[in-house]
């Protein structure tokens, strides 16, 4: 997914002189592309976060389209007012971009995992989502935000992820289908979750529908409610705590657009257990203790 972010956007950045990409020192041996490409274009902030919210804000005022990248938590959390007053509230075209979603980097510990980001992120009413599960759909996602710029947030996994969605474009809240074989059941996932749902329990699943969701945002999901309608049970997985997650967002949708459909669907959340909280291991290890699937 990170590969695919720097190279989309070095490719946009050829026509576009005023893309800009904010790191907060890190993301070295991935970000280097852009740096040594467009070094007018590419301003490593420092450890200060709040400060590249700033610039990037200071920037996308002027008309520029920022790409602001780091861990996780560090430029959500860290910068919670500044992405409310100075990015949300303008309406500016400034992407949040993180890496590591949910425990990937559980054996730095708890200050690195990101498993409240979306809790955040969406509560910024004018915030669009982007949570995709492999390649193909980072590049659905970024090709989008390059066509639409408004505040974002782009929420990547670490690093290996396998091909397993077919679609390189995807609008807004419209589902994309690993598997559709006209069931009354769906599972549905958002982001890297879509990978242990395809690996590990596309079995339990046979005879269902299994389907991600790579961008939302209640702005778009009226259509989307419709179509979740036709199903009778729905699972949503998610590599991040209940509160304020994906599959609250899916909840809240159908009180949002509950008279657009006569029946809804009965709803079962996975998620990450609280237990995960102050936990430091590898992933897969933190997950194994900590997961409800």
């Amino acid at each position: 997914m990170r590969k695919t972010f720097i190279h989309m956007l070095c490719e946009a950045a050829k026509s576009n002189s005023s893309l800009y990409l904010l790191v907060g020192d890190l993301g070295w041996s991935v970000v280097e592309p852009f740096m040594k490409e467009y070094p007018n274009q590419f301003f490593n902030i420092g450890v200060a976060e709040q400060n590249m919210v700033g610039v990037g804000a200071g920037l996308a005022s002027e008309g520029s389209h920022v790409f602001a990248y780091s861990i996780g938590s560090f430029p959500t959390w860290r910068c919670a007012e500044q992405l409310r007053n100075d990015i949300d509230y303008h309406n500016l075209s400034y992407t949040t971009v993180t890496v590591g979603s949910g425990v990937a980097y559980g054996k730095l510990g708890y200050s690195h995992h990101a498993i409240q980001d979306i809790a955040l992120m969406r509560s910024l009413p004018n915030t669009l989502m982007l949570c995709p599960c492999d390649p193909l759909e980072t590049q659905a996602c970024i090709s989008f935000i390059l066509s639409n710029p408004s505040p974002s947030y782009l929420r990547l996994h670490k690093e290996g992820e396998p091909i397993i969605t077919t679609k390189s474009s995807i609008l807004p809240c419209e589902l994309n289908y690993i598997r559709k074989c006209g069931s009354k059941k769906l599972a549905l996932a958002t982001g890297v979750a879509a990978q242990d749902l395809f690996s590990c329990g596309k079995d339990s699943f046979d005879g269902w529908d299994i389907a991600t969701l790579p961008i939302w945002s209640s702005k778009y999901s009226g259509p989307l409610v419709r179509s979740l309608a036709e199903y009778n049970l729905i699972y949503t997985y998610e590599d991040h705590l209940i509160s304020g997650g994906f599959g609250s967002w899916v909840f809240e949708q159908f009180q949002i657009h509950g008279d657009a459909c006569e029946n809804a669907p009965s709803i079962s959340c996975k998620y990450l257990s609280s237990e995960v909280i102050g936990m430091v291991g590898d992933p897969s290890y933190v997950k194994s203790k900590s997961q409800i699937w």
